[in-house]
Formats: structure tokens, C-alpha cells, sequence
């Protein structure tokens, strides 16, 4: 098979795995090195859909021996295959490179034979590119669930950031929709790369010339959607990842059906990405803003609105806490108010010490008076037309726009599939969660 066909093919089946930020790390070149991971030094460009792009996103092979009923690359499929050599896979990121067309690579792979084969085939690209070509640009590895810890440590040594996916918000849907995968083979390695990095963390403070391990951390993706699994479950599980296995950031991917199974949602419903969206703010809120996953949603109200992005909806739900006074809050109360994100609030506590701030002042300060006006006042002055708990506020807050979903893959087929079921979609970049 000619390499620009394997590229094409293993291009395509990378595109299901979002977690591929390229952040977390900063390495300037050094002479006789090739690239470097400055943040500066990352060049990036959009996709059709918003999306970030800087890496070359690729599986070492899209060849499976799971069956998982929610994956695209699953045994059972009869689809094209393809699997790059080691030395196929280095030559390629290194030609790219060299063209500018990125600045990393993110690598990930389908399971041949089982974890550890692919791992070694995995770690052979990493020290092509690391030792052979003395590669200094930013690597991201997905870490096989059932690896060994041997090829774990070997991976993290080399590669920038590493991931390992949890797949499904429960261990009764994994048993369901991949029963080959057990969740203690996703988890042991989570554990162990959680305490190689805190280890790197440890010997970084006392010398510079410590072995580095995952020096960016580690993440993971949860697909939603393709199991009744709540959004309450979903961003408690992430609430335990983060404080169990201090992940940097736990990604969420919409399911797009693509088969038929029993237990999945039929071809023809994907799920609204306005959902995934919202999950997204909800899990910035709980990294940034001190809130709890129970605060957001319970048991009893276990669906984020779709309506309202979730700091407002929770401030609708609680009028008993606002208006809040600017001049006299403390930041963690600053910081619930819709509309004020984190650096404006710190603005807010930095310019009360030099005056008192009137309402013209705020959005001076970065604040978003369209939200916040409801929910604060400045100097005793209320700029709101409708009180906190006034009964219109919910649809007067509502960023609903109608706009058609922005097509997640750039495919004929699957803009086919999007025509037909059209969902709103907020018109907001997934890196500005914040306010």
C-alpha cells in the first residue's frame, strides 16, 4: 500500500479522539535539535469546524482485535485497513515538519494482536523521532489500556503529553459496549502515569537535570451519548478523575452513530454537539471556579439546560444570592456572578483597593454586561431591566440562535447525515468557556 494511502486512511480514523490539545509544555530548540515546544514556536491553524490545528493526528494502525460497539475502527466493521511502520510513521512527521505544516505529532492507535505489541510499535516511532532525528517538537501518545508499565514509563519519558481514554461515564456501559475492556486496564495505567509525573514534578524541583516524565500530564476522552449515562454521572466522573488522577483536562466527544447495535442510539440521531458543548463549560467551571459537580446538577435534575449556558442556569436557580455588591464581595462570590470570568473578578478586587467602582467602570473591566447587569450592582446601583428571580429572565438569558451545526468532520457522508437532521448550535469557540 502506497504511504499517502495509509495516510489517508489512518488520518481519517484519528479524527474520533479529541484529545489532542497541544499546550502544557514549553522546550526551545537546542542546537543540533530539530523543532522545539515553545509555546510561541507552535504555529496553528482552523478547520472548517473551529477546531485548533497544529499537529499531524494519525493511528499507528486502525487494525483492531476489540469489537467496541461505539468505535469506527472496530473489528467487526469491513472497512479499508492500513498500518504504518515505525520508520514509515518518523519519516512522515519529520517530512511534514520540515514543510510547516505542523509543529508535533499526536499518535494514537488501534490494538494489533494486544496492548503491548502496539505499544512497542508506538515507543519504536517516539525513538526514531527523539533519538535518531533528535526531534524536539511537541509528542502526544495514547496509552493502550492494559499496557505494561515497562513501555508506560519508556512512552512518558519521550513523549510530551500522554492519554489514556476512560470511554464511557460508567463501568456498566464499558461492560456493555465494550466488554473487552475491563475498567481496571483503563485505570492501572492512569494511576501509574498520575504518580510518574508527580515524580518527575518532585525531582524537577530539586534538580533541572531530572528525567522528565509526561511534563504536560495527562488526559482522557469520555464519548457522550451513545449510552442513557447522565450529564450529572458524566461530570462527577470527571470531578473524580481530576482529584484522583490530577488530570489536566478531561475531554468529551459527542457519539456519532455510525452502525447498527442494540444498545446504541439509531443511525440518523447524533448527539446535539450544543450537549457536548455544555459539559465543556460545566467542567471549566468546576476547574476555575470553584463549583462542585452536585452544585451544577443533582440527582434529581441530572440534565444541563440547553437553553443556558450552566454558571447562568445555576444563577437562576439561586436568585436568593444576588444581586451581588462589586464593591464588597469576596472573589469566590465575584466569580458566580454570570458574565464575570476569572481574571475580570481579580480586575474587580484589584480596582476596588484604588476607588470605588461605579456601574460604567465594569466593563472596563472585561465583565459582559449583557449577563451580568441581572446579577450585580455597583455602588448600590442596579443596571437590570428584571430582577434575579424574575419568571422572563431564563428566556431573556437564552443563547439559542438557530444557527445550523457546524459540521464536526469534513466529509461528504457525514454532512449528508447532518443535513438531514440540522440541531442549534451556539456560535462560541470551544476555547473561550469561561464567563
Amino acid at each position: 500500500m502506497e504511504l499517502v494511502e495509509k495516510l489517508t486512511i489512518l488520518g481519517d480514523a484519528a479524527k474520533f479522539d479529541v484529545s489532542c490539545s497541544s499546550s502544557g509544555t514549553s522546550r526551545t530548540g537546542d542546537k543540533g535539535t530539530l523543532g522545539s515546544a515553545a509555546a510561541g514556536g507552535i504555529c496553528h491553524t482552523w478547520s472548517a469546524d473551529g477546531r485548533c490545528v497544529s499537529l499531524l493526528k494519525v493511528l499507528m494502525t486502525n487494525v483492531c482485535v476489540y469489537d467496541c460497539a461505539y468505535c469506527q475502527n472496530r473489528a467487526s466493521l469491513d472497512k479499508p485497513r492500513a498500518t504504518f511502520t515505525p520508520q514509515e510513521l518518523a519519516d512522515l512527521t519529520i517530512d511534514f515538519y520540515r514543510r510547516n505544516y505542523i509543529e508535533g505529532l499526536f499518535l494514537s492507535s488501534g490494538v494489533l494482536v494486544d496492548a503491548n505489541t502496539t505499544s512497542e510499535r508506538m515507543l519504536r516511532v517516539l525513538e526514531i523521532l527523539r533519538i535518531d532525528y533528535r526531534f524536539a517538537g511537541y509528542i502526544h501518545v495514547k496509552i493502550i489500556p492494559g499496557t505494561d508499565n515497562l513501555l508506560i514509563e519508556r512512552l512518558g519519558s519521550l513523549a510530551d503529553r500522554v492519554s489514556c481514554n476512560i470511554e464511557l461515564p460508567s463501568s456498566g456501559s464499558l461492560e456493555r459496549l465494550a466488554p473487552q475492556k475491563l475498567p481496571s486496564h483503563i485505570l492501572a495505567p492512569m494511576r501509574y502515569i498520575q504518580q510518574g509525573h508527580q515524580r518527575f514534578l518532585e525531582d524537577g524541583r530539586r534538580s533541572v537535570r531530572a528525567p522528565q516524565f509526561a511534563p504536560a500530564g495527562q488526559t482522557t476522552q469520555m464519548i457522550i451519548g451513545a449510552t442513557p449515562d447522565t450529564d450529572h454521572t458524566i461530570l462527577s466522573l470527571s470531578k473524580r478523575l481530576y482529584s484522583t488522577y490530577k488530570l489536566k483536562r478531561v475531554y468529551f466527544s459527542a457519539f456519532i452513530p455510525g452502525g447498527t447495535h442494540a444498545a446504541l442510539p439509531p443511525a440518523g440521531s447524533p448527539v446535539p454537539l450544543v450537549r457536548e458543548h455544555r459539559l465543556y463549560q460545566a467542567d471549566w467551571l468546576m476547574r476555575f471556579y470553584h463549583f462542585d459537580a452536585d452544585e451544577l446538577l443533582e440527582t434529581t435534575r441530572p440534565t444541563l439546560s440547553l437553553d443556558v449556558d450552566p454558571k447562568c442556569d445555576w444563577a437562576l436557580r439561586h436568585p436568593e444570592y444576588f444581586p451581588v455588591e462589586v464593591n464588597a464581595a469576596p472573589l469566590e462570590t465575584l466569580l458566580r456572578i454570570p458574565g464575570v470570568g476569572v481574571t475580570s473578578a481579580q480586575r474587580i478586587v484589584a480596582a476596588r483597593r484604588q476607588g470605588t467602582i461605579a456601574l460604567e467602570h465594569l466593563r472596563k473591566l472585561g465583565i459582559v454586561m449583557k449577563r451580568a447587569q441581572f446579577f450585580l450592582t455597583a455602588n448600590g446601583k442596579f443596571a437590570g431591566t428584571l430582577q434575579p428571580g424574575h419568571a422572563l429572565l431564563r428566556s431573556h438569558l437564552a443563547d439559542g440562535t438557530g444557527i445550523s451545526q457546524l459540521s464536526l468532520f469534513d466529509t461528504p457522508e457525514q454532512r449528508a447525515l447532518e443535513a438531514s437532521v440540522r440541531t442549534p448550535l451556539l456560535a462560541v469557540p470551544r476555547a473561550r468557556l469561561g464567563s
